[in-house]
C-alpha cells in the first residue's frame, strides 16, 4: 500500500492510495472462506459448497468489501500517524479515476480531506460585551393588561379571583420583566459567541464541508438546502471549535455528575413546559436515566454542559457592560 499526501492549501489535503493485489488478497481469502462456511445452496451441505461456486456468486461483492476494508484501514492509519485533525470524513475526489473491479487488479483511489483550523483565542478583561436590561414601558404592558382583564372578567363565574387594576399592572410588569430577562440572557450568549468567533478569526474549508454535508445526509437534502443553511451551520461549527479550544485551555472536563445534573435540569424544564410543577424527584431522576441511555441525548447534554462551563468562565473574566434599552430597540438588534 502506498499513500501519497498532497497539500492543496492550509485547510485542504489530497490523499492518493495505491492498492496492490497483495494488499487485499488475504482479507479477500478470509471473506470467501467465511461465505463458504455460512452459505446455503440447494444440493450442498452447509459448509461444503465448492469454493469455485462461492467465488463465482460472491466474488465481486467480496472484492469490493476487501478493497474498501484495506482503504479504510489505510486512511485511519495515515490520519492517526500524521496526527491530522480532519473535519467530517474523507470524500472521494472528483479526480477519482474509473475503477475496474477485476480480481487481482491494482487500484488507485484519491480522497479529499478537510482539515480543522488551529484555534487560539484569549479571553481577557478588556473584552467587552453588552449586558442588556430591557425596560418595561406602559406601551409594552398595554396589550397584556387588556388580555388579562378580559380573562379575569370571562372567568369570574368560574371562581377566578377578581384583581384590581393595580394588581393586574403588577402581574404584567413581573411577567414582562422575567420574559425580557430571559431574552436578554439569550442575547448575551449570542453576543459572546459572536464576539469570540470573530476574535478567533476562524476560516473553514467551506467547499469541502458543503460536499460533506450533502453526502453525509445521503439524499435527504439538496445542494440548494446546504447552500441556504450553511451560514448558520458554519457559525455553530466555529463556536464548537472555540468552545473546544477553551475547554482544553482551561482544563475543563465533562464528568458523569455534570451530565446527571444537566439531564435532571432538562427533565424539570420539559415538565414545566407541559405545565407540570413540583415534580417528585423520583420522576425527574427516572426521566434523566432514560435520557442518559440515549447516545444522541448524551451528545446534546455534553454540548450543553460544555457551553455552560465555558460561558460561565467567560462571563467571570470579561467586562459585561450594563446597557439599558427599550423593548422596541432590543427587537431591532
Amino acid at each position: 500500500m502506498k499513500v501519497t499526501e498532497k497539500k492543496i492549501d492550509a485547510l485542504n489535503l489530497e490523499l492518493t492510495l495505491k492498492v496492490a493485489a497483495a494488499d487485499y488478497a488475504e482479507i479477500e481469502k478470509k471473506k470467501l472462506a467465511e461465505r463458504r462456511r455460512t452459505a446455503e445452496f440447494k444440493g450442498f451441505r452447509k459448509g461444503m459448497v465448492p469454493a469455485s461456486l462461492i467465488k463465482r456468486v460472491y466474488g465481486d461483492q467480496v472484492l469490493v468489501e476487501s478493497v474498501n476494508q484495506v482503504i479504510g484501514q489505510a486512511l485511519d492509519k495515515h490520519i492517526h500517524d500524521k496526527k491530522l485533525r480532519i473535519l467530517g470524513e474523507p470524500l472521494a475526489s472528483e479526480k477519482q479515476p474509473q475503477v475496474e473491479w477485476t480480481d487481482g487488479n491494482d487500484f488507485t483511489f484519491i480522497f479529499d480531506l478537510g482539515l480543522s483550523p488551529e484555534v487560539s483565542v484569549e479571553v481577557e478583561k478588556a473584552d467587552t460585551v453588552p449586558a442588556y436590561t430591557v425596560s418595561v414601558t406602559a406601551k409594552d404592558k398595554a396589550p397584556m393588561i387588556e388580555n388579562l382583564k378580559k380573562y379575569y372578567e370571562e372567568h369570574k363565574e368560574e371562581g377566578a379571583e377578581a384583581k384590581t387594576d393595580e394588581e393586574i399592572d403588577k402581574e404584567v410588569s413581573e411577567r414582562l420583566k422575567n420574559q425580557y430577562k430571559n431574552e436578554a440572557e439569550w442575547r448575551q450568549t449570542k453576543d459572546i459567541r459572536d464576539f469570540y468567533i470573530k476574535k478567533a478569526g476562524i476560516e473553514l474549508p467551506e467547499a469541502f464541508l458543503k460536499r460533506w454535508l450533502l453526502e453525509a445526509n445521503n439524499g435527504k437534502v439538496t445542494a440548494e438546502d446546504v447552500e441556504k443553511e450553511f451560514p448558520a451551520f458554519a457559525e455553530d461549527f466555529k463556536w464548537q471549535l472555540v468552545r473546544g479550544s477553551l475547554m482544553q485551555k482551561w482544563g475543563f472536563k465533562v464528568e458523569d455528575k455534570d451530565l446527571q445534573e444537566q439531564a435532571e435540569s432538562f427533565a424539570r424544564y420539559q415538565y414545566a413546559m407541559y405545565g407540570i410543577g413540583n415534580v417528585p424527584d423520583e420522576m425527574v431522576k427516572e426521566m434523566a436515566v432514560n435520557m442518559l441511555q440515549d447516545q444522541k441525548q448524551v451528545e446534546r447534554l455534553v454540548e450543553q454542559v460544555e457551553d455552560r462551563k465555558v460561558l460561565d468562565k467567560i462571563k467571570e473574566t470579561i467586562t459585561l457592560k450594563p446597557t439599558k434599552i427599550t423593548a422596541a430597540k432590543f427587537r431591532e438588534l
